[in-house]
């Protein structure tokens, strides 16, 4: 069941774009989140974001993987880090199994998601 309905005109304000994840370091005191900075291409460049992904994801399964990145979610500070976006994520209705949402083919960093 569909919870909740978007308009068309919301869903084109929507910037999604294709980013790689180049590093990805532990924040003082937070149990679940990491600091990933990605590169989402020449229009945008590097950006930083959190994301609670320490229960699914080591460092070393992250760096350097291709995700789908919401580019113009409005900032956020979490545990002291301006969180600048977000990455597009499916997980299960418990949270037990979280998966990051990739392109299926190799495709240019900052290609739009359409």
């Amino acid at each position: 069941m569909v919870e909740r309905v978007v308009e068309f005109s919301d869903w084109n304000k929507i910037d999604l774009r294709v980013a790689q994840i180049i590093e990805v370091e532990d924040i003082d005191g937070a149990d679940q989140l990491y600091k990933i900075t990605l590169d989402v291409g020449p229009e945008i460049g590097k950006r930083i974001i959190c994301s609670g992904l320490k229960s699914y994801y080591t460092k070393e399964e992250l760096k350097d993987k291709k995700i789908i990145y919401f580019s113009n979610l409005s900032p956020k500070k979490l545990r002291g880090v301006e969180s600048q976006g977000m990455l597009l994520a499916a997980s299960t209705e418990d949270e037990k199994e979280v998966v990051l949402l990739t392109p299926e083919k190799d495709i240019e960093l900052g290609s739009r998601i359409s």
